[in-house]
């Protein structure tokens, strides 16, 4: 017999929420297939079997938040002689979606687990709601993977003809979260606080109350900035907005590294990072995700523009690995696409010192410098900083240059070169 621990699968891990589990009691395993998805502050993980064999015990729930260290699972191996076996190193754990290669000898009788089934942890819920077992539906992704359409047209596809809308409803009220209601008085909603979200909520609640959080406001005018990447456009040379911000901002943080920084209260020292890792604050449906673009001062424009599509594409199909959501030095957050947002006070991204938004472009009246009423573009932006490592001077003094290098783009280009 063999215990299967939690082990520490990134950066400063501590503990993780129990998402589902893909074996049961008495299921026979192979090496490497997956047991349970669980939760980090990070990302969403699934834990592998280090050895083949069968599942004696079962000793954590759904939902539940444990440590590192917690044993999951009671592995009976299927020689004899194991034990006393070590299980594996920690880099065994799958963090991505590739396919584990499998091969005929040793196989059960029957088909348990016999491949990885490669689907997002929202479509696995959406099958679990809805009582479908994953296994039986074939995926239409790239490799095969399932997709959330997949499941749903499954589900259609099991209906009987002459209960189709008996059974619709029926579906659509599992998926949907449940309602108390009583004699059509006042009604609440509850709805599950943990994974992701459990885990945001604990790492945005230490920052607030670790973190004196000082925020500063400004407005950019982005009117020229706007112009050249419709001249690129026109060159099929197509940079993001982003990728002209992250440039701007690395090239600032140059100038005050201060806010590329770690504090670290214990030593009473302030490290200021060398290297430009920036993350992007990055929305998907089960929350907020941080993927980091790693070396900013190096690239040019066209590999940041690349590696925004990449993490982008990544995060919504849920695919980052490890590597990909740590390690960050500054944090940015490009609200102004989703709309609707003039300001905001961001929350810091412990343990860096400064994230700034950047929010909603609008056309204005501007007053020129020939006193001249004029139609600009014009961005706000929200600059939270660590009040213990900077004071609101240099804040300012690194958004002016912030500014300055987001209105004149032929200043940014010239500190390209």
């Amino acid at each position: 017999m063999i215990e299967v621990k939690l082990h520490d699968i990134g950066e400063g891990m501590t503990q993780a929420d129990i998402l589902s589990f893909f074996v049961k009691k008495g299921d026979k395993v192979k090496p490497d297939e997956p047991l349970v998805e669980v939760q980090t502050d990070k990302m969403t993980a699934e834990i592998p079997a280090p050895y083949a064999g069968v599942i004696k015990e079962i000793l954590v729930k759904e939902g539940e938040t444990i440590p590192v260290g917690t044993t999951l699972f009671i592995l009976e191996t299927e020689s004899a002689g194991k034990e006393s076996i070590t299980p594996p190193t920690p880099a065994h754990t799958n963090t991505s979606t590739k396919p584990v290669e499998t091969t005929r000898e040793h196989q059960p009788p029957t088909k348990l687990h016999s491949f990885r089934i490669m689907a997002a942890p929202y479509t696995r819920k959406i099958a679990r709601d809805a009582g479908v077992d994953i296994e039986q539906i074939e995926g239409t992704g790239p490799a095969g993977r399932i997709t959330d359409e997949d499941v749903y047209r499954f589900i259609e596809s099991k209906k009987q003809p002459e209960t189709k809308l008996e059974v619709k409803e029926e579906a659509v009220q599992q998926l949907q979260p449940k309602t108390e209601s009583n004699n059509h008085q006042e009604s609440s909603t509850i709805i599950p606080y943990r994974g992701r979200r459990k885990q945001i909520g604990k790492k945005m609640s230490q920052s607030l109350l670790t973190i004196p959080h000082c925020t500063h406001f400004e407005e950019v005018d982005v009117t020229n900035i706007l112009e050249l990447r419709e001249i690129w456009k026109k060159s099929n040379q197509s940079i993001s907005a982003t990728a002209l911000f992250l440039k701007a901002i690395s090239i600032a943080l140059k100038d005050y590294p201060i806010f590329n920084a770690r504090l670290n209260e214990q030593e009473e020292t302030i490290e200021l990072m060398k290297e430009h890792h920036i993350g992007i604050a990055t929305d998907t449906e089960d929350g907020l995700i941080v993927p980091v673009i790693r070396n900013v001062e190096r690239k040019s424009l066209k590999e940041i523009h690349a590696n925004l599509k990449e993490f982008t594409k990544k995060a919504q199909d849920n695919k980052l690995s490890m590597k990909d959501l740590t390690g960050g030095s500054f944090t940015i957050s490009n609200v102004g696409p989703l709309g609707g947002s003039i300001g905001a006070t961001p929350i810091i991204n412990q343990p860096e010192v400064g994230l700034i938004s950047f929010h909603k472009t609008k056309k204005r009246p501007v007053v020129n410098e020939q006193d001249e009423i004029v139609i600009r573009s014009i961005m706000n932006i929200s600059m939270s900083f660590d009040h213990r490592v900077a004071d609101g001077a240099t804040a300012v003094a690194f958004t002016n240059r912030l500014t300055q290098l987001l209105e004149e783009p032929k200043l940014l280009m010239l500190e390209l070169v």
